[in-house]
């Protein structure tokens, strides 16, 4: 497979957009490499916060699935997201005003003859007021998600909080079906291999990439390429080529500079959203890259150090670094990422500490989030 690349020493990268739907977008990103392009793909992917539900108290369950089944499938409900961004994890928890959970009820008993389905409408916010419901819910077009189902005189009741997250820290907040991209193909018929070829050569070649990125016409009798973006570089068309005696009759790149990105959203955010924040992730790393790799010349140079903005909103603050027990910043909260005073794995943190520690101010103790 051969490779370009287009030269550009300004290194401005450009989106356009092709399509796009609240759950549906495709759109071109050109003059930059595929790290940059797969770094994008990794932050909407797993760094995007979204909301589902965290924690479920069981109060009845004498339905045919025990309590951490259901509290799994819980999890995985898509819930409205939109206002995520306001809202704080467990362990950035710094204030009475900040918006660390929301609730729903669920109580639901089966009183008839039959089969009974427990559906994602029978989510009761206990704060309506939060803006969080599941996706679709009460849709007069759509089908609610089944949770569960119930025969006759079997009940199930309990309380489910939702929480903020990203896809780093459990798949359940992953806010897309599908965030891929694929290299733009850049294909080359030979003019003069196609003028010793048949007809019936023409149409074995056409016919013998399965993704149809070819096509004969009879007017010219010529092959032509009817669409690059479908090519999916499994070279069955260069094997046929070969075969026919015509190696040089296809000749396909790779542009490495020019990428086709297709993002599927599950419905907890608008895709246009996901986009613009999994830039602005990306934006944020590369100022702390910068910020961090200034302070080390600083230290390596034996000057003082340049000042910083305030911990708040950091992911590499002042006090500590992704690991430390007692950082501070967004992803680490008093206490560290996997820290020892509150972090989100230690004593009295969001899980209540890896071997069962003393509860935090929202949640933890013994029990590992999901269900306790």
């Amino acid at each position: 497979m051969a490779y370009a690349r287009t030269r550009d020493n300004s290194r401005k990268p450009t989106i356009s957009v092709r399509t796009l739907e609240p759950d549906y977008m495709v759109f071109e990103l050109k003059n930059t490499d595929p790290s940059s392009a797969n770094a994008l793909r990794r932050a909407m992917v797993a760094e995007v916060p979204t909301i589902a539900i965290d924690l479920v108290e069981m109060e009845n369950n004498t339905t045919v699935l025990n309590d951490e089944f259901l509290a799994h499938r819980l999890g995985l409900i898509p819930l409205v997201s939109r206002n995520a961004v306001y809202w704080k994890r467990p362990f950035e928890w710094s204030g009475d005003n900040d918006i660390i959970e929301t609730a729903f009820s669920l109580d639901v008993m089966c009183e008839q003859e039959g089969v009974m389905d427990v559906t994602s409408n029978d989510l009761v916010p206990l704060e309506p007021d939060a803006g969080v419901v599941p996706v679709n819910y009460h849709s007069a077009t759509e089908k609610p998600i089944v949770i569960c189902k119930l025969r006759r005189g079997q009940h199930l009741k309990l309380v489910a909080r939702a929480r903020k997250g990203i896809g780093k820290d459990h798949a359940k907040f992953i806010p897309v079906a599908t965030a891929v991209f694929q290299y733009k193909a850049q294909i080359t018929l030979s003019a003069s291999a196609m003028a010793d070829m048949t007809d019936d050569e023409k149409q074995a070649f056409v016919h013998s990439d399965p993704s149809k990125t070819f096509k004969f016409n009879p007017i010219t009798r010529m092959i032509e390429v009817e669409n690059e973006e479908s090519y999916m570089y499994d070279e069955e068309c260069v094997v046929k080529a070969r075969e026919l005696g015509r190696p040089d009759l296809v000749t396909i790149r790779q542009v490495q500079d020019h990428f086709i990105f297709r993002v599927e959203g599950t419905g907890v955010l608008e895709v246009k959203s996901i986009v613009r924040q999994g830039i602005e992730i990306l934006h944020k790393k590369c100022v702390d890259l910068e910020t961090l790799a200034r302070e080390a010349v600083a230290i390596a140079k034996g000057q003082p150090l340049p000042e910083r903005a305030p911990a708040a909103g950091s992911d590499m603050g002042p006090g500590g670094g992704h690991m430390d027990q007692m950082g501070g910043g967004q992803d680490m909260g008093p206490g560290g990422h996997m820290g020892m005073g509150g972090g989100d794995m230690g004593p009295g943190g969001h899980m209540g500490g890896m071997y069962g520690g003393p509860p935090g101010p929202y949640g933890g103790g013994p029990g590992m989030g999901m269900y306790r």
